[in-house]
């Protein structure tokens, strides 16, 4: 009989468990997880319990969106804003970090105004989940709290000296270490550029008081309540996009730091955690959800791989957003690619949970070059006509369109390639040079080892 409770008390604490991984998971739930099996197999019916809804935080390259799901993945509510974006140079990408912050707030607020309006409590709203832009760099003072720098965003190309230097250097051998080429993609070469030019952050590191995080760690961070919480934490898919982690342990490994002339002792970095814990990420502390812990945190693309349930080796999948990026599902241990892909962490599901990794096509451009076409150059109004503008002819008339305005990505990380439309043709035809946008994201794309 005590074997039986045991067992009995066993599985509850099981279930228990494995109900908080899935809230944990709100980030995701977006695309496909409407045939999660394990949530059939462990939540009781619809019918037996109380209305119970999810709030997803979703920071993007562009814009900000709350969403609110209930546990069958259909949204309630949400609301999204456009994040104002700063080029003040050819290349330059940068972000208000408060901007940041205040477009997650807001987001917030309004769609839970909504899902008020609509008949439901905020009680009702048991968990957050995190997914964010990854690689864009935040650094701010210890101290105070205060940001030192616009944010550098991902796109950015600002560094394409400092990564030709790093190359000289032999950067090319940390690819074993930390999975990535360098290149001006990752946060490491963004930081370098702030400690040599901006001279506020300097100051802070020599004084021990510079802090570093990419958009995870800031968002954490502010919606805690900043210095006097201090959470601090980064989730394993954010860490492993830096060049600071070592993929094969997810701990800062030394001989990376010291490539960079990063001295570990005066720069403060987050704490690694899995993507999923019930206690890393703490809690709102203020606003309409004031109290609501965030049990997940996860980079945008590893969380699309976790919304399209791609969990078996071989399995992939790829988003078209502002970029266009393929995560291939390589299993529990990382493989170094050697033709131009990235090794990165697709997700840690828990603390008792083994990493699985994937490898990564990342190209910079796709949704920004439809933009492109439409503001730029006025090929339409519309980005929602591309597709019919571009079916409108049989093809693309030997137009040639490299959107290659952060320089290449994969296969080729070319920091110093140019966008460049040639081999047009008279008369020229708008809908051509939008049928070859598509295909130059098409021939982009190559999953191969």
């Amino acid at each position: 009989m005590a074997e039986e409770k045991s067992t009995k008390s066993s599985l509850a604490a099981l279930r228990e468990s494995a109900i908080e991984v899935v809230k944990g998971l709100a980030d995701t739930f977006e695309d496909g997880l409407d045939t999660f099996a394990v949530r059939n197999a462990i939540l009781p019916s619809r019918e037996e319990r109380p209305s119970r809804f999810i709030g997803a935080i979703d920071q993007g390259t562009t814009s900000t969106r709350f969403i609110i799901f209930d546990l069958q993945g259909s949204i309630a509510a949400s609301h999204q804003t456009e994040l104002g974006r700063v080029h003040d140079q050819p290349g330059w990408h940068e972000q208000d970090p408060a901007e940041v912050v205040s477009s997650v707030q807001k987001c917030i607020e309004q769609a839970t105004k909504t899902f008020i309006n609509n008949g439901h409590e905020i009680s009702e709203i048991e968990v957050l989940g995190l997914t964010n832009q990854r690689e864009t760099t935040v650094v701010w003072d210890w101290e105070t709290g205060k940001p030192l720098y616009n944010a550098i965003a991902w796109p950015d190309t600002r560094t394409k000296s400092i990564v030709r230097e790093f190359k000289e250097k032999g950067a090319d051998k940390l690819q074993e270490i930390c999975g990535l080429p360098i290149s001006t993609y990752s946060s490491s070469a963004k930081l370098v550029w702030l400690l040599r030019n901006v001279p506020e952050v300097k100051a802070a590191y020599d004084a021990g008081n510079l802090a570093f995080g990419t958009v995870d760690t800031w968002l954490l961070y502010n919606l805690n309540g900043g210095k006097e919480k201090n959470v601090f934490v980064t989730d394993v898919s954010n860490a492993s996009r830096t060049m600071f982690t070592n993929l094969h342990t997810l701990k800062y490994d030394d001989k990376l730091l010291n490539f960079f002339g990063l001295d570990q002792s005066k720069l403060r970095l987050p704490k690694i955690v899995p993507s999923a814990d019930p206690t890393a990420f703490g809690q709102l502390a203020t606003g309409v959800l004031k109290g609501v812990r965030i049990m997940s945190c996860l980079g945008d693309q590893s969380a699309a791989l976790v919304g399209h349930e791609a969990f078996e080796p071989g399995m992939a999948k790829n988003t078209y957003g502002t970029g266009c990026f393929l995560l291939y599902n390589v299993g529990e241990k990382p493989v170094i690619s050697s033709h131009g892909l990235l090794a990165t962490v697709g997700y840690q599901l828990g603390a008792n949970s083994k990493p699985v990794y994937a490898l990564e096509g990342s190209i910079a451009v796709a949704g920004s070059g439809v933009n492109f076409l439409m503001n730029n150059l006025g090929f339409f109004r519309d980005a929602r006509r591309v597709d019919d503008e571009a079916s409108s002819v049989q093809d693309n008339g030997g137009c040639v369109f490299v959107t290659a305005f952060s320089g290449l990505f994969a296969p080729y990380w070319i920091d110093t390639a140019k966008g460049t439309i040639c081999m047009f043709k008279f008369p020229f035809c708008p809908p051509k040079s939008t049928k070859q946008k598509w295909t130059a994201v098409e021939e982009e794309k190559n999953p191969s080892y």
